[in-house]
């Protein structure tokens, strides 16, 4: 297969290995870490596709939001790293490479997007705030006609949850493709899809759903095949015009 993929650096590195093994799987896979304290944007050069992490909140001057809100970092925001990841999205975007978006990724692409975020669930923290590094879990609730309904082929399913924000107003171009019980957008991708790129948007952890015994479901190892099988496409294509 021979495949390269750039994943940015999550900030930890137990939870960067999650990403590791899911994403490798048992398949001839590069994964090119990429990290802002690397200062290595440029080799999203050599990658096939892209991955944002999750990890810390983006900064709210991304999307005009208050800096004072219920659990915010107590370690401050990591503004280079919103700056180093708006760079490899934009950079995949103009170059065609498929881009999968988890958890904090799928919030800063809503910002990126000209969207804003609910700054803290508040009493829904029940729901889906991880205790420590517990994740919680619910379900959510798939919509028909929609990307991830035609990659994961169920209209409901258990996910696993550890975020307390999501987002608020839509970023433009993008459509939510599903919800929790309780309203919280889960997911989002492309409105219109023609002449675009390849992205997916998961407010939840598929890389880690092997901690709740949910690895081997549609809404984890679905999305996992469907990002290889979309990298090797683009790939294709992109050396059958060349």
């Amino acid at each position: 297969m021979g495949i390269k993929i750039g994943l940015t650096y999550t900030g930890y590195e137990h939870k960067h290995q999650n990403y590791l093994n899911w994403l490798k799987g048992d398949d001839d896979i590069e994964i090119i870490e990429l990290a802002v304290e690397k200062n290595n944007a440029a080799a999203i050069k050599d990658c096939d596709g892209l991955v944002l992490s999750g990890g810390i909140d983006s900064h709210p001057r991304f999307y005009g939001g208050p800096m004072d809100y219920p659990n915010k970092p107590e370690e401050g925001w990591h503004t280079e790293r919103d700056l180093f990841e708006k760079h490899l999205y934009e950079y995949a975007l103009e170059y065609s490479l498929p881009v999968l978006a988890i958890c904090r990724g799928l919030q800063l692409v809503n910002v990126l997007q000209g969207g804003t975020l609910k700054q803290d669930l508040g009493t829904l923290n029940e729901t889906h705030k991880a205790i420590e590094e517990l994740d919680k879990e619910h379900s959510i609730d798939v919509y028909k006609d929609t990307l991830l309904s035609e990659i994961v082929t169920v209209d409901t399913g258990k996910i696993n949850s550890a975020h307390h924000q999501t987002i608020d107003k839509l970023g433009d171009d993008l459509m939510v493709n599903c919800i929790a019980d309780d309203g919280t957008i889960e997911g989002a991708e492309w409105k219109d899809k023609k002449g675009k790129p390849f992205l997916l948007c998961v407010q939840w952890h598929p890389e880690r759903m092997y901690k709740l015994r949910l690895q081997d479901t549609p809404l984890s190892k679905n999305i996992r095949n469907r990002f290889i099988v979309e990298i090797i496409k683009s790939k294709s294509e992109k050396n059958e015009s060349h």
